[in-house]
């Protein structure tokens, strides 16, 4: 990237950052009940919700975790329809099944539970129920929705996505295998609803691929360039959480505790990069799940120790803050030394929990058109304390790219 190029991209993200202290950013308001998520039925009907639509997986589905919740819609006599079909990154098909099933039945509100995946589904379906004459690819990119949404209550299964607190849904076209995000402050559910003990029977390569994918927007967040100290904060509280609490999580999924604090933790950091924005691991890793349907939390997982390393001196202080906020700095050390230790402790961690250093199945010949997509979904949205030209995203992808007898997903 030349430096016309790089001066064109920090104006665009200084325009985009003076017009951001304007903007309608709001948190959703968080709900957590004695009776976990059996108790949002209850609350729904006090604000005058009598018809449902429910955004969901079938492996959830499979797994009865929303029966609880579907009986005390029963109970409190609100109709309901289940639309359980979504996939992991959820193509335009799948919002439009469940558009459908949204008018059909008249409903009136949306409960997306789940991950990610339910959740951007849920996202889609209501921005195509605000805006009913504009298909999908035409509200990508930034404020193109514009238009209030019906009402989405947000249940994460996951601590990781964060998508219970963002403005965007990330949306995949099955035709040209391109993954790209829907952003506006529209997007951002009404209610986030947290439960932990949804949780508590995920298998450990999810728990783990997800925590991860909560301390990557924590991290994309709070080195970037597009921080306020709202997001700042947020980041930091997120980024101390995971770091006390994964591990725990891993070890022991029925330590209630631990989910509770890494449910909160997903949150922060939902909140401060849903205002700051993230980086070249998401630009990258969304490729991979278009390409190759890599889960999500997984390749933000495998890049980012990559990504981090490429950045280099121009994260160093905000690597060092970090290493304090998480109590591995030592001070005998230099402040470079212990940006390096934050590094590593992130690879520890990772090793720790069996996740994989590179990605099976990547295509050399598939490279250049990852490399272009990830190029323009970064430059010049987002605020990255370093910029990469192709090139530089093309070694990326090399150094992922799994080798005989490597530790491979």
């Amino acid at each position: 990237m030349n430096c016309l190029q790089k001066f064109g991209c920090r104006l665009y993200q200084g325009v985009m950052y003076v017009a951001s202290q304007v903007l309608p950013w709001r948190e959703p308001e968080l709900l957590e009940f004695e009776n976990g998520v059996e108790g949002l039925p209850a609350f729904i009907k006090s604000k005058g919700i009598t018809n449902v639509l429910v955004v969901t997986d079938s492996m959830l589905k499979k797994l009865g975790l929303i029966d609880g919740m579907v009986a005390q819609l029963d109970e409190q006599g609100i109709k309901y329809s289940v639309y359980s079909d979504v996939v992991p990154n959820p193509p335009i098909e799948n919002i439009e099944a469940g558009v459908e099933i949204f008018k059909r039945d008249g409903c009136e509100a949306i409960i997306a539970f789940g991950g990610g995946s339910p959740m951007d589904c849920a996202k889609g379906i209501g921005a195509r129920i605000a805006r009913p004459n504009k298909q999908i690819p035409q509200m990508k990119g930034v404020l193109k929705v514009r238009k209030k949404l019906p009402t989405i209550f947000a249940i994460p299964t996951t601590a990781g996505t964060g998508s219970e607190t963002t403005l965007a849904a990330v949306i995949s076209n099955s035709k040209t295998h391109e993954k790209y995000a829907i952003n506006d402050h529209s997007l951002i559910p009404r209610y986030a609803v947290l439960d932990p003990k949804l949780t508590v029977g995920l298998p450990k390569h999810i728990t783990s691929t997800t925590g991860i994918d909560a301390l990557t927007h924590a991290v994309e967040a709070y080195i970037g360039k597009g921080n306020v100290k709202s997001t700042r904060e947020a980041a930091v509280k997120a980024v101390k959480l995971i770091f006390a609490n994964l591990q725990k999580a891993y070890d022991n999924g029925a330590d209630l505790e631990a989910r509770a604090n890494m449910q909160k933790g997903s949150y922060y950091a939902g909140v401060a990069f849903t205002r700051a924005y993230v980086g070249y691991v998401h630009a990258i890793a969304h490729t991979l799940g278009g390409f190759y349907n890599v889960p999500h939390g997984l390749a933000n997982s495998v890049v980012l120790p990559y990504v981090l390393e490429y950045y280099g001196d121009s994260i160093t202080k905000q690597l060092y803050e970090l290493s304090l906020y998480v109590g591995i700095a030592d001070m005998s050390k230099s402040k470079e030394e212990n940006a390096k230790a934050f590094i590593q402790a992130v690879k520890d961690m990772e090793k720790a929990m069996d996740i994989p250093t590179t990605i099976k199945g990547i295509k050399e010949e598939d490279i250049p058109t990852m490399v272009e997509r990830a190029y323009k979904e970064a430059n010049p949205l987002y605020p990255v304390p370093k910029f990469m030209g192709k090139t530089e995203l093309a070694d990326i992808y090399h150094k992922i790219m799994a080798k005989e007898e490597s530790n491979e997903a």
